[in-house]
């Protein structure tokens, strides 16, 4: 199911259920399981609403001078940039209707960013204050495309000699291979059903915390999965997570985090929570979601255990653990911060 269809269902199920609304639970509650518990605060952002509006938050990262950069679809002001404290320092972008994915990479001691444009069926290279150095139109090199509007993506990764990937998300599921200079390389994964396949290639990252075996680590949501590929595009295994439609992973230190959204119909008024596994792909902590239950081994279920986020898009881990929650079709509210708790 891709974002069209969420958003119908969803706001059919709204419409006949009454919700806790998640501006309503108590300030500061205390999310999450074992070694990975944080107080949330709701009420980070100091921007103004009535000059900085945002729409759908989607995605968040950290500049090495420490800055928060949000991802908005909001073209009064399509890119957002705070400091920790949740103080909005400046704003850039009115050219990005369909902004959802941002990647950070440090380009030779400069670090550049990557936005996914679903409307404008491009990728995007820039400067930390928008000043666009490349764009990747629509992969026809690949031969799976005869239009651009077939072409809808949704995030990139970048790898350590500047190789980019591009996750077709909305599209057509394929990973697109380019070099730093744009040029195609190759392509895997697409829509199916083998395990090679994706549905729903939502996200991408590196994942290079075991350094002699760095892959690739790719959502492939609808499956309520993860899986694996090496860095030219050999399918390696598949990591469960049953219940949910996991977001773009997000690799800090050991761990991995993502956001998830609920993957059962009768939940769409349950509209998400926190994961986070360890390095060894085990789950850890929810936060706002049930504690994660293994059977032989065998990861149980997960669900929304009560209603702290709305549709839960994607996770920055800062430089002192700090998470910050981006959310889409959410009341165009800003993100949430979470603190670990030691």
């Amino acid at each position: 199911m891709h974002r069209r269809t969420f958003i119908k269902n969803s706001s059919i199920a709204a419409a006949g259920l009454i919700c806790q609304s998640s501006q309503a639970f108590k300030e500061d509650p205390l999310l999450g399981q074992n070694n990975k518990r944080y107080r949330l605060n709701n009420h980070w952002s100091q921007a103004d609403v009535a000059r900085n509006p945002v729409k759908d938050c989607h995605e968040m990262v950290q500049d090495s001078k420490g800055r928060i950069i949000l991802l908005t679809n909001e073209i009064k002001n399509n890119v957002l940039i705070y400091d920790k404290g949740g103080k909005l320092l400046t704003t850039w972008g009115s050219e990005y209707p369909g902004a959802h994915g941002l990647t950070i990479f440090n380009e030779n001691g400069t670090e550049v960013l990557f936005i996914c444009d679903n409307n404008r069926h491009q990728v995007i290279k820039t400067t930390l204050d928008g000043r666009v150095l490349l764009t990747l139109d629509y992969p026809k090199e690949t031969g799976q495309y005869t239009k651009l509007e077939e072409y809808i993506p949704t995030e990139t990764a970048i790898a350590a000699n500047g190789d980019i990937y591009v996750a077709d998300g909305y599209g057509k599921d394929f990973i697109i291979r380019y070099d730093a200079a744009g040029r195609y390389i190759s392509h895997f994964g697409g829509r199916g059903e083998e395990a090679k396949h994706l549905l729903n290639a939502h996200g991408v990252c590196v994942d290079s915390r075991d350094a002699k075996r760095p892959c690739l680590l790719v959502t492939s949501r609808q499956q309520n999965a993860f899986k694996r590929y090496t860095f030219s595009g050999e399918y390696i295994d598949t990591i469960p997570m049953p219940g949910a439609w996991v977001c773009r992973p997000v690799i800090k230190g050991d761990y991995l985090y993502a956001a998830v959204l609920q993957s059962n119909s009768i939940l769409w008024k349950q509209s998400g929570f926190v994961t986070i596994l360890d390095k060894n792909f085990k789950v850890v902590s929810n936060l706002g979601g049930t504690e994660p239950i293994y059977v032989d081994n065998k990861l149980q279920e997960m669900k929304q255990a009560i209603k702290y986020f709305d549709y839960p898009h994607d996770v920055c881990v800062d430089d002192e653990e700090n998470l910050y929650i981006a959310q889409w079709n959410s009341g165009k509210v800003y993100p949430y911060k979470l603190s670990p708790v030691v």
